[in-house]
């Protein structure tokens, strides 16, 4: 009878571990029989945990074959939950008793408030208002103006080609991404100069409380690393948001950006806390398609650099399709390949890796019983990666998504941009902005990536690479950037 260590210790293999489960010992377990759980003991956690926590936790749920697990982090042992049975159980069949609540949701509030990335009256109101404003319709309404921003600022990127400069791609596809969402969702009201502080004011503030996500069990009052930095870039961020806010309530106009529609919404809501609300959400939705959109493009090109043979089959659709001229929004459809790349680069790099819950009440999970107020920590990335839901679960392979090849598996095997009633809105989004911003790349240039090596996941808001990614972008013959 072993616990999950003590089974791999031995080099158990994992079908044989697999049926001595249900013999593991009250001593690995949190909870007495008829609990199945599997525990994971706090000399095997805190140091794996802190160097590398993404993949610390896709390895256990592998060797824990998808079983539940309970992590021993000293006073913080939250449950690991990544089969697609109990994923679902939690994000859909059960969702109510499972809210964004607890520890984990404790930084994002501080950033995004009472909106729509939270719970009860606040969270109903938000969806009421916004997910009109987030249809496959009403994003392709926007997707002319979208188009013409990138291609503006992919313009401003041929100097880079002309110089040979190698450049932190995550950087500059996050200055893109950030002015064409904020044309999306303020239209003329901002001007340049808040415009250029608003996306590094977010890319701090979603990066400088990683410590408080690694240890969330630290009372708010306790000094961590980054929270200075925090502060500092959530001022900057009301700064620039509120004054916004307070012309559009005084002024909506008929325009069809995001704030105005949201002070259309609200405009029969007087008390003083509608003005926050608004700010919330806006800032909630530029994260979800600004600093999401950005971080997980920038895992592309190491991606391409690794398989050759996708990035030709890339570039050839793109050539096919768009030619060497801006992109036009009907070109969108035809990018079917890339549409593939997207899915499978969204499997193993999915951006939002954490979607933690708590469990409001008693309950099952699967056989095991979980406790009122104990968290469950719910990850994209490792669900992604279990080898009984995906053939060659750490392979790049866009092949899994091709329309005539493409496989029936589990609901929620695969769910990056979340599930449930709280599915994120900004998925729509996603996919006419990303293939946008490729595909106006990829007419100019060939990004090139400077030294490439195995990347380490960096678990902030959203999952980005820890080292710098550098390409040079060198121009495409015949292509504007050339």
């Amino acid at each position: 009878m072993w616990s999950l260590d003590e089974a791999q210790a031995r080099g158990v293999r994992p079908h044989a571990y697999r049926e001595r489960e249900t013999a593991v010992t009250s001593e690995a377990i949190d909870i007495r029989p008829p609990a199945r759980s599997l525990s994971l003991p706090l000399r095997r956690t805190i140091r794996p945990l802190l160097r590398d926590p993404v993949n610390m936790l896709a390895g256990t749920a592998q060797r824990a074959r998808g079983k539940v697990v309970r992590l021993n982090l000293g006073p913080f042992r939250p449950y690991l939950v990544s089969h697609p049975d109990h994923v679902q159980q939690v994000l859909r069949g059960d969702w109510e008793n499972h809210p964004r609540e607890g520890a984990f949701w404790k930084p994002v509030e501080r950033l995004a408030g009472r909106s729509i990335l939270t719970e009860g009256p606040d969270w109903e109101s938000s969806r009421r208002i916004l997910q009109p404003l987030f249809t496959s319709r009403y994003v392709a309404s926007l997707t002319q103006d979208m188009a013409e921003t990138i291609d503006e600022e992919l313009t401003a990127w041929e100097a880079h080609a002309r110089a040979g400069r190698w450049i932190d791609v995550c950087e500059e596809l996050g200055r893109l991404v950030s002015r064409t969402v904020i044309r999306v969702l303020f239209g003329d009201k901002i001007s340049v100069a808040d415009a250029e502080r608003l996306a590094p004011a977010y890319g701090i503030a979603a990066t400088s409380f990683t410590s408080r996500l690694l240890m969330p069990f630290a009372p708010e009052w306790v000094p961590m690393p980054g929270d200075r930095a925090f502060k500092r870039a959530a001022e900057v961020i009301d700064d620039v948001v509120l004054p916004l806010v307070r012309q559009a309530r005084r002024d909506p106009g008929d325009g069809n950006d995001i704030i105005s529609a949201l002070a259309r919404a609200r405009r029969d809501e007087d008390d003083p806390s509608a003005e926050r609300r608004i700010r919330d959400d806006l800032v909630s939705i530029y994260g979800s398609s600004s600093e999401t959109t950005a971080v997980a493009l920038t895992w592309l090109w190491p991606l391409l650099h690794d398989h050759p043979e996708v990035a030709a089959r890339l570039y050839d659709e793109v050539e096919t399709v768009v030619g060497h001229g801006p992109v036009d929004p009907s070109c969108l459809p035809r990018l079917t390949y890339m549409k593939s790349v997207f899915q499978e680069m969204l499997r193993l790099y999915p951006p939002g890796w954490m979607i933690p819950r708590m469990a409001r009440r008693a309950g099952l999970l699967g056989d095991v019983p979980i406790e009122p107020g104990a968290t469950l920590l719910i990850s994209p990335y490792v669900t992604h990666r279990l080898e009984e839901f995906w053939e060659r679960p750490n392979e790049f392979d866009p092949e899994r998504f091709a329309v005539d090849q493409r496989e029936r598996r589990h609901r929620y095997a695969y769910f990056p941009f979340g599930g449930g009633p709280h599915l994120c809105l900004g998925q729509h989004l996603f996919y006419v902005e990303a293939p946008l911003i490729v595909a106006g790349i990829l007419a100019r240039f060939r990004p090139r990536v400077r030294a490439p090596r195995p990347l380490t996941p960096f678990p902030g808001a959203s999952m980005r690479p820890k080292e710098t990614v550098e390409v040079r972008l060198d121009p495409v013959a015949g292509g504007a950037g050339a």
